[in-house]
């Protein structure tokens, strides 16, 4: 039988090559998500390879010079900028004598501690308890002692002492609680579409500047930092100021590129807002040189959830830290369709007023019925 290492917050970072075109960035954002873990970097140790070692990801060499890395800083977690098996992550604890997290296990931590809402703490406990049935390997005692610690907070930070029938039984009480969730929002959305209500959803890479932008454009003071998945709670507020239409928005959780696909099922009852939204608001980080790759990523999941077809209009954000000016570019039907605008001190925020007002006064005339 296998201890598992206990966890510290002094990590190593493993960011090997395979040949992506997006590894630089890639291995900056997992530091991070590590950061904003709560962790601290003290060296990335980095490597190429065709393809993963099936035994421990990283060839025989290579785990040896991350163990002597580990032992030379002094660090007590390693952080693999990658999703590894189950096999793989024991084996390399076996080795390197230390607690090994890979980029979905960081993710779901990062993803606990930010839970706040009831909503929010069901979502995360579902994806936690499916992620980890998949770590439940025969000699490895992953779930019987959890001490706490960064890839080991067990849902709602508590210990975690299960097997594969209670973690069962749980993951179903779960999802049936989320179903009745999903009905009661369900019915919410009935009732603004009764009452013609125009729904818009921001939509955006982690830390693009969509709770900054929401609270400009709602005048409320929804939670707002300069780190990886700063909101995880879906937060709803009427948006005054549009003529002739009642509209509602919501600020959304963000995306990230290798987003884990347990997240992308457990929040199906947040991501609906997205889904059923009428507009999204898609906002980019304007000053960022990884925007395209990450405009990607954002509509990849979009696509994955089924919110590829609605309307959205392309939010260039950030443009107090470029060269940018606030303007507005319309598409071949004559609709504003990219706005560059500077959530932080309001620059061309009128301009994106105007372009909702738009689209909301449009949907409002088109549900109107035909004249007689």
């Amino acid at each position: 039988m296998f201890d598992r290492p206990g966890s510290g917050t002094k990590a190593v970072v493993v960011a090997l090559d395979f040949g992506v075109p997006d590894y630089a960035e890639s291995v900056e954002e997992l530091q991070l998500l590590a950061r904003s873990s709560g962790a601290s970097v003290a060296a990335v140790v980095r490597g190429r390879r065709e393809r993963p070692d099936a035994a421990l990801f990283a060839g025989k060499g290579k785990v040896d010079e991350i163990a002597q890395t580990v032992t030379d800083n002094d660090a007590s977690l390693v952080l693999f900028n990658h999703a590894l098996s189950p096999i793989q992550e024991r084996n390399l604890e076996k080795k390197l004598n230390c607690r090994v997290v890979d980029r979905t296990s960081l993710i779901l931590d990062i993803f606990a501690q930010r839970a706040r809402s009831h909503i929010g703490k069901l979502q995360v406990e579902l994806a936690q308890l499916e992620h980890l049935s998949t770590r439940l390997v025969r000699g490895w005692t992953h779930l019987e002692r959890q001490r706490g610690g960064i890839g080991m907070r067990g849902p709602g930070e508590t210990q975690l002492e299960t097997d594969r029938r209670l973690l069962g039984k749980r993951v179903k009480v779960l999802k049936e609680k989320l179903v009745k969730v999903r009905a009661q929002h369900a019915t919410q959305r009935r009732s603004r579409e009764r009452a013609h209500v125009f729904s818009i959803s921001l939509v955006g890479y982690t830390n693009a500047g969509k709770s900054t932008l929401f609270n400009r454009l709602t005048r409320s003071e929804a939670y707002a930092a300069d780190q990886l998945f700063a909101t995880l709670d879906t937060t709803t507020r009427r948006l005054g100021g549009v003529e002739g239409a009642s509209v509602v928005i919501s600020d959304t959780v963000g995306f990230i590129r290798h987003l884990p696909h347990t997240l992308v099922e457990a929040f199906q009852a947040t991501l609906e807002e997205t889904v059923h939204a009428d507009l999204l608001l898609h906002v980019v980080d304007a000053s960022s040189p990884d925007r395209d790759a990450q405009i990607a990523a954002v509509n990849t999941v979009l696509t994955e959830i089924g919110a590829d077809k609605t309307p959205q209009v392309m939010i260039m954000n950030k443009i107090d830290r470029t060269a940018f000016e606030p303007r507005a570019e319309r598409d071949e039907c004559a609709r504003i369709s990219r706005i560059w605008l500077s959530a932080a001190n309001g620059d061309g925020v009128d301009i994106l007023r105007t372009a909702i007002g738009e689209h909301a006064l449009e949907a409002a005339s088109s549900n109107q019925p035909a004249a007689a």
